[in-house]
C-alpha cells in the first residue's frame, strides 16, 4: 500500500510540472499566434527567413512551465540556454552583426551614381518622428515612444537595437511589430503607392544610371561612416559595421570574409535574433494594451513613411528639368527594408510599362533608407540616454 501511495504522490507530482497543469489562455494564444506566423511564412511566403524563427519562437517561449521549479529552462532564467542566447537581443549584439551583413551583401552604387537619392530615403525617415510624437501624446514615455516610432524605418534589427537600450520592457512587442510590418510590405505599400500617383507619373522612365568607378565604391563607406558617425557617434554600433561590411565587399581584397558575413555568419545570426525575439513575446508580457498601441503606432509610422518617401519624389520632381524627374514609385523604397521595398517599386512600374525597369534606381533610396533608420535611431539614442 506505501508503495503506491508512493507512485501516486510522485505522479500527482510530475502532473504539477507538465503544461497542461500550467497552460493559461494566454499561452494558447500565443502559440496560435506563432503557428499563423508560421503559415504566412511558408503557405503566403512573407518572408520565411524572418518568420519562420519568429513563429517557432513565440511557440517555444509559450510553452507553460512551473516558474517556481528552478529547471532553468526559461528565456529570462538565469544560465538556461535560451537566455544565453538572449542576452544577444538584451545587450544588442545582434543588430549590429546583422548590419554587417547586410553591409557585405549591399551594392551602393545606385546611390553613388545618384546621390540625391539620399533624400527620399531621408524623407521616409518622417513616419519614425512622426510616430513618435504620437506616441508621445497616447502617454508613453519619451524612452518607450522612441523605441515604438522607429518601427517606421521597417528595420527589425535597428528597432531591437533602440528598443534593447530605452524601452527593454517592450522590446518583444516592438520587435515582432516591426518584423511583421516588414513581412507585410507587398500587402501594405502597393494601394497607397496607387492612391498617392498618377498614371501619367507611373510610366515616368528614368535615364540609367552612370557607371560608378571602384574607387567610389571604395571610398563610399570611408566617406559614409566619416560623415555619417560625426553626425550621430551614438549610431556607430550600427553604421560602423554597415560601412565595414561593405568595405569588405568593395575593396577586392577580402572577398572570403564579405561572403562569410553576407552569407553563413548573417544566417546564424538571424537564426537567433527572430527565435529569442519570438520566444521574448511571453503571453503574460505581450497580451496586453500596450502591444495594441503599439501595434497601432507601428502601423502609422510604416504607412506615413512609405508615403512621406512617394510624396517627396514627387516634390521633388516640381524642381527637376523634364528628361531629370524621378518616377514617384521609388518613394516607397525610402524605408528600410531591403530589397523588398525597392522590389515594389519595379513590380508596381512593370504593371503600367513592361519596359520600365525601376529595380536598380529604387535601390538607391532603398539603401539609403538603411543608412537613414540608422542615423534616426543614433539621433534619439543619443538624445534620450
Amino acid at each position: 500500500m506505501g508503495f503506491i501511495n508512493f507512485i501516486a504522490e510522485n505522479f500527482n507530482e510530475f502532473l504539477t510540472y507538465t503544461g497542461f497543469a500550467n497552460a493559461t489562455a494566454g499561452n494558447l494564444i500565443m502559440i496560435v499566434v506563432g503557428a499563423l506566423f508560421i503559415y504566412l511564412a511558408i503557405k503566403k511566403d512573407f518572408e520565411p527567413l524572418l518568420l519562420v524563427p519568429i513563429g517557432l519562437g513565440i511557440i517555444l517561449g509559450n510553452i507553460p512551465f512551473r516558474a517556481d521549479a528552478g529547471l532553468e529552462i526559461g528565456l529570462y532564467e538565469d544560465n538556461s540556454v535560451l537566455n544565453i542566447f538572449y542576452q544577444g537581443v538584451r545587450l544588442g549584439w545582434y543588430p549590429p552583426l546583422v548590419f554587417l551583413g547586410i553591409g557585405a551583401m549591399t551594392d551602393f552604387s545606385a546611390l553613388i551614381a545618384n546621390p540625391k537619392l539620399v533624400l527620399i530615403g531621408a524623407a521616409a525617415q518622417f513616419g519614425i518622428f512622426g510616430a513618435y510624437m504620437f506616441a508621445l501624446a497616447l502617454g508613453f514615455e519619451p524612452n518607450q515612444a522612441a523605441g515604438i516610432a522607429i518601427i517606421g524605418g521597417a528595420d527589425g534589427p535597428t528597432a531591437i537595437f533602440l528598443s534593447s537600450k530605452l524601452s527593454p520592457n517592450l522590446m518583444g512587442a516592438i520587435a515582432v511589430c516591426a518584423y511583421s510590418y516588414m513581412a507585410l510590405v507587398p500587402l501594405i505599400q502597393p494601394p497607397l503607392m496607387r492612391l498617392l500617383t498618377t498614371e501619367k507619373e507611373r510610366v515616368i522612365r528614368m535615364k540609367p544610371a552612370r557607371q560608378v568607378s571602384q574607387t567610389e565604391r571604395i571610398l563610399f563607406p570611408i566617406i559614409g561612416l566619416l560623415l555619417t558617425t560625426f553626425i550621430v557617434p551614438s549610431g556607430l554600433p550600427l553604421l560602423g559595421m554597415l560601412f565595414f561590411g561593405n568595405l569588405l565587399k568593395e575593396s577586392g581584397k577580402t572577398t572570403r570574409l564579405a561572403k562569410t558575413a553576407g552569407s553563413a555568419l548573417n544566417d546564424i545570426v538571424v537564426m537567433l535574433l527572430g527565435l529569442t525575439v519570438g520566444c521574448s513575446t511571453q503571453a503574460s508580457e505581450f497580451l496586453t494594451m500596450n502591444t495594441i498601441f503599439i501595434f497601432a503606432i507601428g502601423a502609422l509610422a510604416f504607412v506615413v513613411a512609405s508615403m512621406s518617401g512617394v510624396l517627396f519624389v514627387k516634390l521633388m520632381n516640381l524642381f527637376l528639368p523634364k528628361d531629370k524627374k524621378l518616377n514617384p514609385l521609388i518613394g516607397n523604397a525610402g524605408v528600410s527594408a531591403v530589397p523588398m521595398a525597392a522590389r515594389i517599386s519595379n513590380n508596381l512600374g512593370l504593371e503600367y510599362d513592361r519596359r520600365n525597369f525601376l529595380l536598380m534606381h529604387a535601390m538607391g533610396p532603398n539603401v539609403a533608407g538603411v543608412i537613414g533608420s540608422a542615423v534616426a535611431a543614433g539621433a534619439l539614442l543619443g538624445f534620450l540616454s
